[in-house]
């Protein structure tokens, strides 16, 4: 889910931060361009890990700030294809869930990566309908395990009608279709069975 990634920046520095150390004002300045910032096919910046190296400090014509090659690590979220996470569902519509981690919220499972026998009720929510005949209902707020089908880095687009959605620099797309996918709550039986079943095979 987190990943360490190497990069090179040449850097330049506000005066303003001159009077600190210089490592203390080369990281504030990294933290405020990278920070909670997604850079394209690494991921979401959360933390500078360190600084490797520092060279340079020129000073170039026409500039009034020094600028500095900076060798450093950023602490990157970047879930890979086919890993298993666990959010909270956040909003639902036509085209199917939308999930939160908390610090990261561009996360859709689409209507067709979903459990066969997956659909929407009049209520507009999904709900997953039973060999049995039961109704399971996806909820705001339930617990959900998904595994991560795909990762997008889509363009900045150049116009954006008001209806569109806020542009998503970073979108994960979801599936639950697979044994032990889906609310957590539709597996904790089962696994509680499970356990119980092997204390008394001991």
């Amino acid at each position: 889910m987190f990943v360490l990634s190497q990069i090179e920046h040449n850097l330049p520095m506000p005066p303003h931060l001159l009077s600190r150390p210089l490592v203390d004002a080369i990281k504030a300045e990294l933290e405020r361009l990278f920070l909670n910032k997604v850079v394209a096919n690494l991921g979401l910046c959360v933390s500078v890990y360190d600084i490797r190296s520092v060279e340079g400090g020129f000073i170039f014509p026409g500039e009034g700030c020094s600028t500095y090659k900076v060798s450093f690590r950023l602490l990157m979220f970047r879930p890979f294809v086919g890993e298993v996470l666990v959010g909270k569902i956040s909003g639902y519509d036509e085209k199917g869930l939308h999930v939160s981690l908390d610090f990261f919220s561009d996360i859709s499972i689409p209507g067709h990566l979903m459990q066969y026998g997956t659909a929407r009720a009049l209520d507009g929510r999904w709900m997953l309908k039973t060999e049995d005949g039961d109704e399971l209902y996806l909820d705001l707020d339930d617990e959900i395990r998904f595994l991560v089908s795909s990762i997008k880095y889509p363009p900045i687009p150049v116009e954006q009608k008001e209806t569109d959605r806020a542009f998503a620099p970073m979108q994960i797309i979801g599936s639950i279709k697979g044994d032990g996918l889906g609310l957590l709550a539709w597996w904790a039986a089962d696994e509680e069975e499970g356990e119980a079943e092997a204390e008394a095979e001991e």
